[in-house]
């Protein structure tokens, strides 16, 4: 991979998650603030999310692996995509509001494919390669949380006067940025052959759901489904946490986060080659109960340090799985449906895993509201921190070692 198609992915990732920090970690924040959202309507938001996971493989196996460029139908979806999230910044009401995320989520879900599909096209060791662009990303969260944060639209008074409605226009301008420099980026044609005779199960891009059939697979895909169920109250709660327990300019707080992303995804490649996919895996699953253990101890606002540590632990948790998993994905599927591959285990991930989490969560933290002081964080904590290990035990007890192909 030259270096011009190394900076032009680098930018293409950046400007991805960019645009999905722009907005969602303050949403959590924004729906009660400004729309006057319920507890309910704030679960259908973040639950967009899923849905829009669940709905992403049938459209990338219709169109990106079948009939056209991957880059170009990621310039497609975030040009549109631009369009919706101004007109989520007009919505003055959660009726709205939800349609317009809704919408928004089932495209942008698919763009995540999408690029991984475009930067893996382009590689030739994935393994090796993938991490040093996929930092990028993760550089623009962090640069979206902390601009966030600079202009004040997360301080109590940024919040008093609504300026938080500013995040969507933030997201929409970025959008259509990323929108029009996708049309530069190198061509990644569709490798199924358009001539031969196709079922509508590989219209839908449900012949990648063979992999299934491979027992490792299999157990790495239901892994991915358990885990996204604790991961879902840190999406859905964190922000809620970070401000009951008078933490200020949350956004700006949880890039650390995003910090240690970058840290662990450089040092991902070398854990990747020493000590295999299994236990790459695995130390992101104890990441996960460790952090939850964290918050609780850090619940009663004393233990800033403790509290940060915990976020902190978000580099481990997130590159370690989601990055390492998308490494492992593609090493499986076959080359007419690596898009439809990558959109799979967004279906596991995103989609169902944090479908059920998004649930659960709101159903636990309902069940620990305190009158005065919010929420017993202590106890809900507890619960995703226990499910995390419980599932880590189960992916040792149950995957094989696997060697995954690595070019030094």
């Amino acid at each position: 991979m030259g270096a011009k198609i190394r900076v032009q992915l680098s930018v293409m990732m950046f400007l991805e998650f960019f645009v999905w920090g722009s907005w969602f970690v303050t949403l959590g924040i924004y729906l009660p603030n400004t729309l006057g959202s319920n507890g309910g309507e704030i679960a259908m938001a973040y639950s967009t999310q899923s849905w829009g996971a669940i709905l992403s493989p049938f459209i990338i196996g219709l169109i990106a692996d079948r009939f056209f460029n991957a880059e170009r139908i990621l310039g497609f979806l975030h040009l549109l995509g631009a369009v919706l999230m101004y007109l989520l910044y007009q919505a003055t009401d959660f009726g709205g509001f939800f349609p317009y995320l809704l919408a928004y989520m089932v495209m942008y879900m698919s763009t995540l494919a999408l690029v991984n599909s475009v930067s893996f096209g382009q590689m030739k060791d994935p393994a090796k390669e993938f991490s040093f662009v996929r930092v990028f990303g993760t550089a623009g969260w962090i640069v979206a949380g902390i601009l966030i944060s600079i202009l004040n639209w997360d301080s109590q008074a940024g919040i008093s006067e609504g300026l938080l409605r500013n995040t969507f226009l933030m997201a929409s301008i970025s959008s259509a940025i990323l929108g029009v420099f996708s049309f530069t980026l190198p061509k990644t044609p569709p490798k199924a052959n358009k001539s031969e005779k196709v079922s509508v199960t590989q219209m839908l891009g449900l012949d990648a759901l063979s992999l299934l059939k491979d027992r490792n697979f299999l157990v790495f895909f239901l892994a991915s489904v358990l885990i996204c169920i604790p991961l879902a109250f840190y999406y859905q709660h964190a922000g809620q946490f970070l401000g009951e327990i008078g933490v200020s300019n949350p956004a700006g707080k949880m890039t650390v986060g995003q910090v240690s992303e970058v840290l662990f995804l450089l040092l991902l490649p070398y854990f990747f080659k020493r000590f295999g996919f299994k236990m790459t895996i695995m130390a992101a699953m104890l990441a996960w109960a460790l952090r939850y253990m964290f918050f609780a101890i850090a619940s009663g606002g004393e233990e800033t340090y403790i509290l940060l540590l915990g976020i902190a632990l978000h580099g481990i948790c997130y590159d370690f799985f989601f990055v390492s998993g998308q490494i492992y994905t593609d090493s499986k599927a076959g080359a007419a449906y690596k898009s439809a591959a990558q959109g799979l285990i967004t279906l596991a991930t995103y989609g169902c895993g944090m479908l059920i989490g998004f649930w659960v969560a709101g159903k636990i933290t309902d069940s620990f509201i305190l009158e005065e002081t919010g929420h017993d964080w202590q106890t809900i904590w507890i619960y995703p921190a226990a499910f995390a290990f419980l599932v880590m035990v189960l992916f040792l007890l149950l995957f094989k070692n696997e060697k995954i192909a690595y070019k030094s």
